[in-house]
């Protein structure tokens, strides 16, 4: 009878090694692009990093997609200015 090795465990440490780094790669890349997108629409990039939690990040995509932007409420207000003067 022969022994055989059980790789699993090692198997297991170096699939570690390698998704750590490449889950918290992906998580900066993902706060990264929410606050930008957030920074763009004229709220604070702040709220990007509320992508993170659970349930506001469901309520942060209605808010954006829903609400008004404060870049659309600056706009809309220099638009009036204009036509007065």
């Amino acid at each position: 009878m022969q022994f055989e090795p059980n790789i699993a465990p090692v198997f297991s440490i170096i699939f570690l090694i390698f998704m750590i780094p490449l889950v918290l790669i992906i998580v900066a890349v993902k706060i990264l692009i929410f606050c930008k997108i957030f920074s763009k629409a004229g709220y604070s990039w702040a709220l990007g990093l509320l992508m993170l939690v659970p349930i506001a990040n469901i309520i942060m995509l209605f808010v954006l997609a829903f609400a008004e932007w404060p870049i659309e409420r600056e706009l809309r207000s220099f638009r009036q200015q204009n036509q007065v003067a």
